[in-house]
């Protein structure tokens, strides 16, 4: 095994791809030390194991877990039965699982044994990100988004670490390199467009947008005016898609909800797919999303292991892709950036953590066990 894992906190915690969500200032919290991965306040405190690792890491949980993954050979994992995964009742045969026990179990060994063979054989692992609400956290404007602080610096490691390293994201893939500062992480590949694009050494490869998305872009406006869009509503275009933004809008919930039928209806009208997204309906191509993308990634690089982390609807088929690969004999772990804005998700989940903050977490643990570094 190698080095053993420092001691000490570590952050765990949970969009189309649009960034559009928090606070700009967020994304920098004047108690985060723009160097390391320590989140901006404490996790829940008083939670057991189960949860604490395998459904929403704590700071000492992601310690804990990446150390496990460091040096499983070496990890002791304790339960007590009676009253922490069963509760007590009046005769002891008749005790059962807590409802949600089983699966909680099963989805941290799938965790901490997918994380431990990365750790173990980080050549021949796949490690793929989402971006906004991922990597960096959600702004009500796209162009303001910048990565967590401690994410460049552990990506950089990992960029030299393991054998392959993507970001696959709803954005142009240029745009994303350019916001994240990603032009100098080595061998980095970089999906746009849920899998239309691929930017790698600097090269951008991509077909023409399809037909459908020129028609959209014309008559989308009024078909929001007929369906009565709320003040504040506005179109972003992605030149291969088209996201209908509510977050400025008085009450951001309820104009969604307005606009989400007339917009599955025009979309299935034209030919394209109509995907919810945290506060956002997204116009795009039939036929690719993001588990396009891994499945083609895990294909063409055939990984003993695959991490997907994402925060939104989006994201799921990624998820299903990383449970297909499972299926095959591979490792694989879906680990969710949790949001109030997006619960659903974490059901599809095998890790939950604490959005942006805890991605960081992760993946400065995951860099320390791959290419163990001093300055941690």
């Amino acid at each position: 095994m190698g080095h053993a894992l420092p001691r000490g906190p570590a952050a765990a915690s949970a969009n189309p791809e649009d960034a559009d969500a928090a606070d700009p200032e967020g994304a920098n919290p004047e108690n985060t030390d723009p160097g390391s991965a320590s989140p901006a306040g404490p996790g829940p405190e008083g939670a057991d194991l189960v949860a604490g690792i395998a459904e929403d890491v704590t700071p000492e949980g992601a310690a804990a877990l990446a150390a496990i993954a460091k040096d499983p050979g070496r990890a002791l994992i304790a339960l007590d039965f009676d009253g922490t995964l069963a509760p007590i009742v009046s005769e002891p045969s008749a005790a059962r699982l807590q409802p949600g026990a089983l699966p909680a179990l099963q989805r941290l060994a799938t965790a901490v044994g997918t994380l431990a063979i990365i750790a173990q054989d980080p050549a021949r692992a796949l490690i793929a990100l989402d971006f906004d609400g991922t990597l960096a956290p959600i702004v009500s404007e796209p162009s303001a988004a910048r990565p967590y602080p401690g994410v460049l610096p552990a990506l950089h490691r990992l960029a030299t670490g393991v054998g392959t390293l993507a970001i696959i994201t709803g954005r142009p893939a240029p745009a994303t390199v350019e916001l994240g500062g990603f032009a100098g992480l080595p061998g980095l590949i970089v999906i746009g467009h849920h899998g239309w694009e691929r930017w790698e050494d600097g090269e951008l490869t991509a077909p023409p947008p399809p037909p459908e998305v020129a028609q959209a872009r014309a008559r989308l406006p009024a078909v929001l005016a007929t369906a009565g869009a709320a003040d504040g509503t506005w179109v972003e275009d992605k030149g291969h898609a088209l996201v209908v933004h509510t977050r400025r809008a008085a009450d951001p919930g309820a104009a969604l909800a307005l606009l989400a039928g007339p917009l599955t209806d025009f979309a299935s009208q034209i030919g394209l797919d109509s995907q919810p997204g945290r506060l956002v309906i997204e116009l795009r191509p039939r036929g690719v999303d993001k588990g396009t993308a891994v499945t083609t990634l895990a294909a063409e690089f055939d990984p003993a292991a695959v991490l997907f982390a994402g925060d939104d609807l989006g994201d799921i088929p990624a998820f299903e892709a990383v449970h297909a690969l499972r299926a095959t004999g591979r490792a694989g772990v879906a680990v969710c950036s949790a949001s109030g804005e997006v619960t659903a998700l974490a059901d599809h989940a095998d890790l939950v953590v604490d959005g942006p903050a805890g991605v960081t977490a992760l993946l400065v643990r995951l860099a320390d066990a791959v290419q163990p570094s001093p300055a941690h």
